[in-house]
């Protein structure tokens, strides 16, 4: 297949450009650096700006499928000049994207589009599914705007699947690696008293999914959640990292803390939702790493 990805330079694009490589897809990317993109995957890289341009039609239009990752970090203190940021190149990106497809005379024939766990915003301990609301606060919000930009490709007969990711565990980065250095020094442990649910997902089976989407029949559409199947809460998770690095996990977090150093972006650490992957799940979709423990444990021995 010919595959245009965006955000292909991130934590979870890096591991699906090379999957796709490995099983003998085209891929081409859509990057801000193209040069550098090139440089580091090994694939052909075209010049994008998500958030003040269209995407390049003549590049869609020789596209089998779309899948699109790309977006500001929200990993960050957010001021109001971040918080801009990560609405337009989500919204804005995912509308530039979308509005590529709509121009070209040859479309494709599958949109993967990623989205987040945070669009039901904080949640208490009950399981929450692709059927339940959308939170109010300012990044679901933001993931609301941006599944609406994404679902607009389904009235140009494009199969669209929306992915909303979970918190990954990767040894490339992301939550995980912001963790490891208070754990390793063994003075980690529960955040903001613990009890916030944590839907996880390997990189593996994030990657997984992707592909079970691009190559899925008319049933692989819509919302999926992309998490693992047991979600768990912060002391949980905590005392599984403590576990693998045979490290004391007893050191608590106070949330005061933690919105001093990070402000309103820590509401995604002091809260949480126990997103549960029911369509996946009814899919028959096949996790490689369903257990935290397992899988923390394998990719710590990366």
């Amino acid at each position: 297949m010919n595959i245009t990805v965006t955000g292909a330079t991130g934590m979870i694009g890096r591991k699906l450009v090379a999957a796709l490589k490995e099983r003998g897809d085209e891929v081409t990317v859509l990057s801000r650096n193209p040069q550098a993109a090139e440089t580091a995957l090994g694939v052909k890289a075209i010049a994008w700006t998500p958030e003040s341009e269209q995407a390049p039609i003549d590049v869609i239009a020789a596209s089998d499928a779309v899948i699109h990752l790309a977006g500001e970090s929200v990993a960050q203190r957010w001021t109001a000049k971040t918080k801009a940021s990560i609405r337009s190149s989500r919204v804005d990106g995912t509308a530039n994207l979308v509005s590529a497809m709509r121009q070209a005379e040859v479309k494709p024939q599958v949109f993967i589009s990623g989205s987040a766990v945070g669009w039901y915003g904080p949640r208490d301990e009950s399981p929450v599914t692709e059927g339940s609301s959308a939170g109010e606060d300012f990044l679901a919000q933001v993931c609301v705007d941006w599944e609406n930009a994404a679902q607009e490709a389904v009235g140009l007969g494009i199969r669209t699947v929306i992915l909303r990711t979970g918190v990954v565990l990767s040894p490339d980065g992301g939550a995980l690696a912001r963790m490891l250095p208070p754990f390793k020094a063994g003075v980690g442990g529960p955040v903001a008293g613990g009890k916030q649910m944590v839907p996880w997902i390997h990189i593996d089976d994030i990657v997984g999914l992707i592909l079970a989407s691009l190559d899925g029949d008319e049933r692989w559409s819509g919302v999926i959640n992309a998490t693992a199947p047991h979600p768990v809460s912060n002391t949980d998770l905590s005392k599984a990292l403590g576990r693998v690095l045979r490290r004391p996990a007893l050191a608590p977090v106070p949330a005061l803390a933690i919105k001093a150093l990070y402000g309103e972006m820590a509401q995604i650490v002091t809260t949480g939702q126990n997103a549960v992957p029911a369509r996946a799940t009814e899919l028959g979709f096949q996790w490689k790493q369903p257990d935290l423990e397992g899988a923390l444990r394998q990719v710590l021995s990366r």
